[in-house]
């Protein structure tokens, strides 16, 4: 019979560590959940759990403590977990989808619930993310009435979004809010005086919202750093108000001081490095590359928005840093690099006509403009209802890649600007150009026929009829010229047309021109001139010596008053590296001159031993002059034997020691 297995011992609980009551670990649980220690919470929640499972108040703890730990994804681990519990957890599943920006998700998720007070500021949340700014404030005004805290910033915050900033006092008139009741509100409102180009009320605005976010932080006690990242965003919106008001250095010194100190929040370190590269432009491509590979995702070898940023910016704001991306590329001519994150762009942003342009762009960028043309009219014709910039890129193109033609048939089917003076004149241009004289005609024809029956404000008839009439007039269409210059006297009295018209008639009707011609006011100071008569002469004649005192004083004074032409001042160009304000020593004003012309200039000594005598004892050593005339004597006389008997040679002169001497420079 085989033996019996032996049971385990059970292991015996240490009477050192007893284990805690509930009810003691319910008051840690609650005491840590107070101070803000969730990390702790979490874990005498699982003790909790440990003793008693499925206890509704220690699971409702945890997912919260999670949430708070940023700790999303075991959050809805957990509520999946407790699905046996009875209490709903579906809000607090919607809020980690929101989170983990699964937006659809989560709205899709809320709206099968009973409408709350929470869910639906929620919900007003998670449409002000998805751009829907219309229902966001529609829900906030709903929410009115139940007066939930700091709703108006909300409220204000989706009526600039959606594009409605003028409602915004109203707004705050009906609510009975100060502007300056919060720093944030204040700074919501100062955004809305941005939208209304009022940027001096919006910069005193911001400057009051940060003194009071100062004073409110400082009183609860934040570290220094810690309220710098808080008040970031209305540090950054001061630099871009500087910006629009034309304070460009003091805009740019603010941006690269948010950057360099990275003390800011990701959105607004986000928006500052945006605003840099937009202010800088083109001027330092490599340097802007750089500070925008500091928003990428670290792990990514492509451009990617970090995840933390990609869930904080609006869809605007992220469109305008990829867009910045790609024109920085272009610029530099990483085509490949633009190519690849052009590509991607429509899916990031499907709603939106920039990828288009950009792919526009791109193939422009490499010489192929007919293929941009066909791409954008593709997209015009499948989306009418965005086709109007589509159309006017489409122009563009054609018409700096010298396609008259298309570019005018673009332009053409932008039916709301038809009418407008630039679009008629661009369009003249552009038919003209491409040889259809009658079709730019029919333009003129068609303006002018909209500008008679339209009641409007502005009223450019009479300018579109001037320019048509000297267009006809310059093609040979005389009879439709005087018939519009014609109708510009007899509706507008415009001098200028008379003058047109009379020219004009006098190619065909020379008694009419006359007719019209005494409507003009006579010119003073002719009176009394023989107009005849100066037809019949044949011109003044000049005469030598004549005196040039019959010249009107007025010449004569006009000739005393010419001012001598101010000489262009230019700024002196330095070489690279020089520091005007530090020169340094002044050049050696004698640094072009040989050396041996320079006044420092000092010759070597000479050399004492070639005096000295060389040779057997009794040596005689003879003069230098003599022996140089005897060496000089001796050639001249073989060149006068080798020259002929007709030529006498000339003794040479001794040469001196200085123009024997070499020059060792």
């Amino acid at each position: 019979m085989a033996p019996k297995p032996k049971e385990k011992p059970k292991v015996a609980q240490s009477p050192s560590q007893p284990l805690p009551a509930i009810e003691d670990l319910f008051t840690s649980l609650n005491r840590h959940i107070q101070r803000s220690e969730f990390t702790q919470a979490i874990k005498v929640a699982n003790q909790v759990l440990s003793v008693a499972p499925g206890d509704e108040d220690a699971i409702r703890c945890k997912v919260v403590a999670l949430i708070k730990s940023d700790k999303t994804e075991e959050a809805l681990s957990t509520i999946h977990s407790a699905r046996k519990v009875s209490f709903d957890f579906s809000f607090y599943k919607a809020y980690c989808l929101y989170r983990q920006n699964k937006l659809d998700e989560a709205l899709e998720f809320l709206e099968k619930k009973d409408k709350t007070q929470s869910s639906m500021l929620l919900e007003s949340q998670i449409l002000y993310r998805l751009g829907k700014m219309d229902a966001c404030v529609d829900i906030c005004r709903n929410l009115q009435r139940a007066k939930v805290d700091s709703l108006e910033i909300n409220l204000v915050a989706g009526l600039i979004s959606a594009g409605r900033a003028s409602e915004v006092q109203g707004t705050l008139d009906t609510l009975k809010v100060k502007a300056t009741s919060s720093f944030e509100l204040a700074y919501n409102i100062a955004c809305s005086l941005i939208e209304g180009n009022k940027h001096k009320d919006a910069e005193q605005l911001l400057l009051t919202a940060r003194r009071i976010g100062q004073e409110t932080l400082t009183e609860e006690n934040l570290a220094d750093d810690d309220i710098e990242i808080e008040l970031a965003p209305i540090t950054v919106q001061l630099a871009y108000v500087q910006q629009l008001l034309g304070q460009t250095q003091e805009a740019v010194g603010a941006y690269t001081d948010i950057v360099n100190r990275n003390l800011a929040d990701e959105p607004s370190l986000a928006v500052a490095v945006n605003n840099l590269i937009a202010v800088k432009g083109p001027k330092d491509i490599s340097d802007g590359l750089r500070k925008l590979d500091l928003l990428k995702e670290k792990d990514s070898q492509k451009f990617q928005l970090a995840h933390s940023i990609n869930l904080k910016l609006s869809p605007k704001q992220k469109e305008t840093i990829y867009v910045n991306r790609v024109l920085l590329l272009l610029h530099s001519n990483k085509m490949d690099q633009a190519r690849e994150l052009v590509s991607v762009l429509p899916d990031l942003f499907p709603d939106s006509i920039m990828p288009v342009l950009l792919q526009a762009a791109v193939l422009v960028r490499e010489n192929k403009a007919g293929k941009a043309e066909e791409m954008l009219g593709q997209f015009a014709e499948k989306f009418p209802e965005k086709s109007k910039i589509i159309l006017l890129a489409r122009a563009q193109v054609a018409a700096a890649a010298g396609h008259p033609q298309i570019a005018a048939e673009s332009l053409a089917k932008v039916l709301d600007i038809q009418h407008m003076p630039a679009t008629v004149a661009t369009l003249v241009a552009l038919t003209e150009h491409a040889g259809d004289i009658n079709g730019a005609a029919a333009v003129l024809d068609s303006a002018i026929k909209w500008w008679k029956s339209a009641m409007t404000e502005d009223d450019h008839l009479s300018v579109i009829m001037q320019e048509a009439a000297s267009f006809k007039l310059r093609h040979g269409k005389e009879e439709d010229a005087a018939h519009l210059y014609e109708e510009l006297v007899k509706s507008h009295g415009s001098i200028e047309a008379l003058v047109g018209l009379i020219t004009t008639v006098a190619h065909v009707n020379v008694d009419k021109a006359e007719t019209y011609e005494k409507q003009l006011k006579p010119l003073p100071g002719l009176k009394g001139v023989d107009v005849d008569g100066l037809e019949r002469t044949s011109g003044a004649k000049h005469v030598e010596g004549a005196s040039h005192g019959g010249l009107p004083e007025a010449q004569e004074d006009a000739k005393t008053k010419e001012r001598p032409k101010k000489k262009r001042k230019r700024k002196p160009r330095y070489p690279k590296g020089f520091d005007p304000a530090n020169p340094g020593p002044p050049p050696d004003p004698e640094r072009w001159l040989p050396k041996r012309e320079r006044s420092s200039y000092r010759p070597k000594r000479k050399d004492k031993r070639a005096a000295q005598v060389r040779g057997s004892q009794g040596a005689v050593v003879r003069d230098k002059s003599e022996a140089s005339a005897s060496v000089t004597s001796s050639k001249s006389n073989q060149a006068a034997s080798s020259k002929g008997a007709s030529q006498n040679a000339e003794p040479s002169r001794p040469q001196s020691k200085s123009s024997r001497k070499k020059s060792r420079n």
